[in-house]
């Protein structure tokens, strides 16, 4: 009797945790929805757009920065495809070398798997001898390491040189490494802002802005806020009608810096989201992205950024061409996977041009409806998207 009690009770033990841990993972009530921030108001805008004016060239000079090591891949493409489009400056990737650029997605949790390459438009020593005063702006993206001493010391030396600064997400961690956000007002993804602000005590963190100017630096917050940050830069380079004209063909209803920084925390409901996916294997699958010639590189950007944040599975990028492709403004691409012969389990349909910044919302209904609403919440907290 006594061995059936303790055979029974060490088969009660092992299963003890194949019962709890189910139900202490089991999606619990998510709370409403925040209401939608009130926009800014004119006076205010009209002040942000006029601290993001070119500092030197009626046509300025940007400089999206990449880093050769590894960069964010929404911060970058989506940034350049909304002022390729906008056509107000020359604009151009420029990174140390002149190889290609492995671009990946961010998050507090790490980096994860490369998504694709891209090669760089200018090295920063030929960008240096085309335009010996300087860029205009420098567009950070969030890059690792974020303290690359070569980094730091080209970006400096072009604030020095009067260009204006602008962080996109994360990349306010290297503006910060640089000395740039000391004493001035800033924002970034919400996930970074106590490390920022711990970091860089004299740093003022400033709530419910999804962009923010201050002396020629400019910051913004995670990494979906490249796309309003961007259309700013066109309505302080060319005017609110060629920016209203860049927003209606990219699928955007307004750019000024509304925001609601309190509906960005991660809740125990993440948590559970995240520890439910990551032990459940058996629900992941690899995706497939195809990538064609002519590819719009925002819509492409924010659909394999978004689809590599579900902790359920891999995002693979296959050509439907050549090894090296051109996108839809000018960035050359490099698919990981060169040809449709990857092995996926499921392909998405190509990304689309038709208003590409409409993706994110595209990406995010397919999320849900294939993994569940608490999947796509925790996408849309790591992308910082309402």
């Amino acid at each position: 009797m006594n061995r059936r009690w303790f055979l029974l009770g060490g088969a009660a033990l092992l299963a003890a945790p194949a019962v709890a841990v189910p139900l202490a993972l089991a999606p619990g009530r998510r709370p409403q929805p925040a209401a939608s921030p009130p926009a800014i108001a004119a006076a205010e805008h009209a002040g942000t757009i006029a601290a993001m004016r070119p500092p030197k060239r009626a046509r300025p000079v940007i400089a999206i920065f990449a880093l050769n090591a590894a960069t964010e891949i929404t911060d970058l493409m989506a940034t350049y495809g909304v002022l390729r489009t906008a056509d107000v400056a020359e604009t151009a990737v420029v990174a140390e070398r002149a190889d290609p650029i492995p671009l990946f997605p961010f998050s507090r949790f790490g980096k994860g798997p490369e998504l694709l390459r891209i090669e760089p438009q200018s090295t920063t020593r030929a960008f240096d001898a085309r335009w010996p005063d300087g860029a205009d702006y420098v567009i950070v993206p969030a890059v690792e390491p974020r303290d690359d001493p070569f980094a730091l010391a080209w970006i400096l030396d072009q604030h020095r040189k009067g260009a204006t600064i602008v962080s996109v997400c994360a990349g306010a961690l290297t503006l910060a490494a640089a000395g740039l956000l000391d004493g001035r007002r800033a924002t970034t993804h919400w996930a970074y802002v106590e490390q920022l602000q711990k970091d860089h005590p004299t740093l003022r963190w400033v709530r419910d802005r999804r962009y923010v100017a201050d002396d020629g630096v400019v910051t913004a917050t995670g990494i979906t806020a490249s796309i309003p940050v961007s259309l700013a830069l066109v309505e302080a380079i060319a005017g609110r009608a060629r920016a209203e004209q860049a927003a209606q063909r990219l699928g955007v209803a307004h750019w000024d810096a509304r925001h609601s920084s309190a509906a960005f925390r991660l809740t125990a409901e993440h948590r559970k989201t995240f520890m439910r996916n990551w032990l459940s294997p058996w629900r992941g699958e690899t995706v497939g992205v195809p990538v064609g010639e002519g590819v719009d590189e925002i819509a492409l950007a924010l659909q394999a950024d978004a689809y590599s944040r579900t902790s359920l599975g891999e995002v693979v990028t296959i050509g439907t061409g050549a090894a090296a492709l051109r996108g839809r403004n000018g960035l050359t691409i490099h698919p990981r996977a060169p040809g449709p012969a990857a092995r996926v389990d499921r392909m998405l349909a190509p990304p689309s041009a038709d208003a590409p910044a409409r993706m994110i919302e595209r990406a995010l209904a397919d999320i849900a409806a294939r993994f569940g609403r608490p999947t796509a919440e925790i996408v849309a907290l790591q992308l910082e998207y309402a």
